[in-house]
């Protein structure tokens, strides 16, 4: 399955979505990991896609982390019918969340010349 984004890849999603969690589709994933890489723009109010490539590794892997946590919320959302109850759907949401904000707020805080 490839991917159309910069920041992660849909093999860190699936990771992070769990071994319940149920297949999704190209189109799927290429739609939630877009959609993820959008908000972690907006968040840290700044266009890391621009200037990727001259990022250093500590930055990328944060990249990679908020953005594949996002979009594997995105596709546990979709179908929690494989996971063994809601709660443990719920309880992975949560995990991903805390790490999404946790990359978010330090990748806000990042001045430019730091990239």
């Amino acid at each position: 399955m490839a991917t159309v984004g910069t920041y992660t890849t849909s093999g860190a999603v699936m990771f992070k979505a769990g071994a319940n969690v149920a297949r999704i589709d190209e189109v799927n994933m290429d739609f939630a990991i877009l959609n993820a890489e959008g908000s972690v723009d907006l968040s840290s109010k700044k266009d890391f896609s621009g200037a990727y490539s001259a990022l250093s590794e500590n930055v990328k892997n944060a990249l990679d982390d908020a953005t594949s946590s996002l979009a594997a919320m995105q596709v546990i959302g979709f179908d929690m019918s494989g996971y063994t109850s809601r709660y443990e759907a719920e309880t992975m949401l949560d995990v991903l969340r805390d790490g999404a904000a946790r990359n978010l707020q330090l990748l806000k805080d990042i001045d430019r010349q730091d990239l």
